[in-house]
């Protein structure tokens, strides 16, 4: 199988990324003509940072026209948050960070009990710092391939006054003609990396030699197997009575929250190697690693209706 999978990578072609890194750059500078305050959601992970690469080139370094946007659960892995701030320093570019604590701290946010994963309470922070700022448009970088409910998503998702998404009411994208229509109180959220896969990601990386996080490349870290996820050992994650902690060589395929986001097992050390193990993998890389999306069938979809990325 490693035999096939070498072969395979010889004989891989990404020409294809130079339509999606075209069509990438003419959606940033849409977003960039047709709206006022529009922002970039900017966590650090692979993804984000595949679409700071294409505003570099869709802009030029150092003239990005809109501010960086990160919302912080808190509990972020730290080895992310410390590169998203050199990232952004690096390219001189504004970074603004509003945090789930601060809405714990005003009360807008109350969790049920002490370990309750922040994660799905980043909407209210989100819609809080859209009304501090007055965003028209968000740019994120979700993609289709990643789950069911994102695979719904236009490219310019309307969201109302209340921020929700109502997937009935997205107007068809039809050659490249997409929606800016606004009314007062309302926002897009723009995903210029929809057509993109977990795989061309990889690809784009190794091909424009994109810094990441090192957690995504393989490393030692202590875990525990449970509901056949890799659970990471921390103090926000602390083994369960009857767990047996082990050992193991992991990698993240995504990265986000400390207390929903887990590992793969994986001894890749550069994105070629993860493009040869993404060729085989099975499994979406958030039905793999994310333990939020397991709750049911419609955890995505209800997040997204009450303003989640």
């Amino acid at each position: 199988m490693n035999a096939m999978t070498q072969t395979e990578l010889h004989h891989l072609s990404n020409t294809h990324l130079d339509a999606l890194e075209e069509e990438t750059i003419f959606i940033l500078r849409e977003v960039a003509a047709a709206f006022e305050r529009p922002t970039l959601l900017f966590s650090g992970g692979k993804d984000s940072l595949v679409m700071l690469k294409c505003a570099e080139k869709a802009f030029g370094s150092g003239r990005i026209p809109y501010p960086l946007l990160m919302i912080d659960t808190g509990h972020n892995f730290k080895e992310v948050t410390d590169f998203r701030d050199a990232r952004a320093k690096e390219l001189g570019a504004e970074l603004i960070v509003r945090s789930v604590e601060e809405s714990m701290k005003k009360g807008t946010v109350r969790l049920a009990h002490p370990s309750e994963s922040r994660n799905v309470h980043q909407s209210v922070t989100l819609l809080e710092a859209i009304e501090e700022f007055r965003f028209d448009a968000l740019i994120g970088g979700a993609r289709r391939d990643e789950e069911k409910a994102r695979a719904k998503e236009r490219i310019f998702s309307h969201r109302d006054s209340f921020g929700q998404w109502q997937p009935k009411a997205q107007r068809p994208e039809l050659w490249t003609l997409f929606n800016h229509k606004l009314q007062p109180g309302e926002h897009f959220r723009v995903f210029p990396i929809s057509n993109w896969t977990e795989l061309d990601v990889w690809q784009y990386i190794a091909r424009e030699k994109i810094a990441l996080p090192s957690i995504y490349y393989t490393h030692k870290r202590e875990v525990v197997d449970r509901r056949g996820l890799l659970v990471p050992v921390t103090e926000l994650t602390p083994p369960k009575d009857g767990e047996e902690v082990v050992l193991r060589d992991v990698r993240f395929r995504t990265v986000g929250d400390i207390t929903c986001t887990c590992p793969v097992e994986s001894t890749a050390a550069t994105p070629e190697q993860i493009v040869i193990e993404t060729l085989a993998a099975d499994v979406s890389e958030r039905g793999a690693t994310r333990m939020d999306d397991k709750t049911s069938e419609a955890s995505m979809e209800k997040r997204k209706k009450d303003g989640y990325f």
